[in-house]
């Protein structure tokens, strides 16, 4: 079982030339869908003169989320080859988007894929990579009287807090390591007592 994944740390840019045409690809840290959306608007008013605007992105860790698009160019040179670039050096939450500005020359089915898997492999070669823990996300709830306790469990585990309510009862998103979630839990089951009731879902 894997208890990791690997992303990019920040982005980053690189260009590729082919017979009078450049490729410029950006690539980006990516968590969801409408940061994608974000993103490719911007390049795209960026890059107006730009004949296609590819992409691919993965997010998440069961691999079951991503998109590819040639923008406009022939089926499969474009889109396919940034994703495959992206899986091969094993990396999930990320984007990369490749500007093609046309040189006047056709470079055919076999140059496009080259031009697009190159500048690709270019750009996430020159960005640092890390390693970071799979979270299982939970809802935690607890009475404002054992917050220290939970705090307590919270950092021994290096839990990550997406956000919290903290009243009388409080309430908190957090994301707890994969690796380390069983004996996590048990921590904040030992916390509760009659007097101060926690309840912990899975979310």
């Amino acid at each position: 079982m894997k208890f990791t994944y690997q992303t990019i740390a920040e982005k980053g840019v690189s260009e590729f030339r082919d017979r009078g045409s450049r490729f410029i690809a950006y690539a980006y840290p990516l968590s969801n869908k409408v940061a994608f959306k974000e993103i490719l608007h911007l390049l795209k008013k960026e890059h107006p003169k730009a004949v296609h605007h590819c992409f691919a992105y993965r997010i998440g860790t069961n691999n079951d989320i991503f998109r590819s698009s040639d923008d406009g160019e022939p089926s499969g040179t474009a889109g396919k080859p940034i994703l495959g670039q992206i899986d091969s050096h094993q990396l999930t939450d990320i984007l990369v988007v490749v500007v093609r500005y046309f040189g006047g020359t056709l470079l055919g089915v076999p140059g496009l894929i080259n031009a697009y898997k190159t500048v690709t492999s270019q750009v996430i070669d020159k960005l640092p990579i890390v390693e970071k823990p799979i979270l299982v996300n939970y809802l935690l709830e607890f009475d404002y009287t054992i917050i220290n306790e939970v705090m307590r469990v919270i950092k021994q585990f290096n839990c990550q807090i997406m956000d919290q309510e903290l009243q009388l009862f409080c309430r908190s998103r957090v994301g707890i390591p994969l690796k380390s979630e069983m004996e996590c839990l048990k921590a904040f089951g030992d916390i509760r007592s009659e007097e101060h009731t926690s309840e912990l879902q899975s979310r």
